[in-house]
């Protein structure tokens, strides 16, 4: 049974390094800070929740002001200004096979920033600092559990009693699924920083559905002719709500033909391409990954181009038959085939900042498929360029080559010896 889980470290510093009312500041002062883009401004007092955003740069000395004023910080995508969120976060994607997310909340002493609500993703509340009254309660209803979307804010007077309430402290963490209503505020006498990683959004049965039906009868209607027949002439008669409780051999009929053509569907329900575009959708989600010293030097995010002595030096690409190469990692690109040809999805080049980019992909010949295809399956291993299975060398290197470029290759050995 899907429940609340609280784990209770006694560990103050179990979270230090990640996250921090330091790098918060450090975060305003950096000058990329704006409000309702990265920083929300809120307050919660008599059953109220305001949010306070100004417009334009989140200036430190407005924050803290607003802050000292009772006010609660919600910092947005914290994974864009923090390299150890980043990190976590980038872990924890490729664990779930989903979108991992993250938000961090500074309230001050006896204060709360939010109404209670639930929300449609699976929350992981790390106490960075200080320490958080948190009460959480059961779904009401059957269609609250596991939604597909947010609640809006709700009333003390709508909650009935909390299935868990606790005072978290530095180093613990509260974990809640999709559904359970929750809220949070600060004691008396200690600020709150944590951070709420989140997990599973849109990533249910229903949502992978509801790429795969619409595929599926596109494809039933060009290959089969009984769903592209006429509806009956006097169907409008005898169907319909105003109908439903008449007794008829026609509506009996015609609710067997639907269900017929409904369970026929299933056959041609495009599954593993329906998949794909769920996993198209992924990378575009992505972090991108993020890169040890080692993976730097033998990828293109080390590769030593630079000016020097008035012009441009190492910019060529030496790559060889005799290059050991292999995909930076596992999960980083996906092989689709769509109408407009075969493109290969990647996140390399993701922005840290959610869907700040396009979603990147190669258009990629046919050909080159096996290749990826054995990159793919060679994982963790390097294999020489000339075991690519393309049909000239020329294509392996230039295939190579191409990879490289977009940070989806590393060599065995820096490419170039600095």
């Amino acid at each position: 049974e899907r429940a609340p889980l609280l784990v209770r470290r006694g560990a103050p510093g179990y979270y230090a390094g990640l996250f921090s009312t330091a790098d918060f500041d450090a975060a305003l002062r950096g000058g990329e800070v704006h409000f309702g883009t990265h920083l929300d401004v809120t307050s919660y007092a008599e059953g109220v929740r305001e949010t306070h955003n100004p417009s334009g740069r989140a200036l430190p000395a407005v924050v803290w002001d607003f802050y000292q004023n009772g006010c609660s910080l919600r910092l947005l995508s914290p994974q864009a200004f923090s390299p150890t969120v980043w990190q976590l976060l980038s872990i924890l994607q490729e664990h779930f096979g989903s979108m991992a997310g993250a938000n961090t909340y500074l309230t001050p002493p006896g204060t709360q920033g939010f109404a209670p609500h639930y929300d449609d993703i699976e929350a992981f509340v790390l106490q960075l600092e200080g320490k958080k009254h948190w009460r959480v309660y059961s779904p009401r209803t059957d269609a609250e559990v596991l939604p597909q979307f947010s609640s809006a804010n709700l009333t003390q007077a709508e909650l009935g009693e909390p299935v868990l309430e606790t005072v978290l402290e530095a180093g613990d963490l509260l974990y809640f699924p999709r559904g359970f209503i929750h809220q949070g505020d600060c004691l008396p006498d200690a600020h709150s920083l944590h951070i709420t990683v989140s997990s599973y959004q849109r990533n249910s049965w229903g949502d992978l559905l509801e790429k795969l039906l619409p595929a599926a009868l596109q494809m039933a209607l060009e290959e089969d002719v009984e769903y592209r027949q006429g509806l009956p002439m006097d169907y409008l008669q005898y169907m319909g709500v105003a109908n439903s409780d008449a007794v008829d051999a026609r509506r009996t009929a015609f609710m067997e033909k639907v269900q017929s053509l409904i369970r026929k569907l299933v056959n041609y329900a495009p599954i593993d391409a329906a998949v794909d575009q769920r996993a198209k959708s992924f990378l575009h989600d992505c972090l991108p990954p993020v890169l040890t010293q080692s993976e730097k030097a033998q990828s293109m995010y080390g590769f030593p181009a630079r000016w020097q002595d008035g012009g441009p030096r190492n910019v060529d690409i030496l790559i060889t038959k005799d290059t050991e190469v292999r995909l930076l990692r596992h999960g980083i690109v996906r092989l689709c085939n769509e109408e407009a040809g075969v493109m290969l999805y990647y996140t390399t080049e993701n922005s840290r900042v959610y869907h700040k980019e396009e979603p990147k992909f190669l258009e990629i010949d046919p050909e080159y498929t096996d290749s990826i295809e054995f990159l793919l399956s060679s994982y963790p291993n390097h294999v020489r360029v000339d075991t690519l299975p393309c049909e000239t060398l020329e294509d392996k290197i230039s295939l190579a080559t191409l990879l490289f470029e977009k940070g989806i290759l590393t060599t065995k050995k820096p490419l170039v010896q600095v």
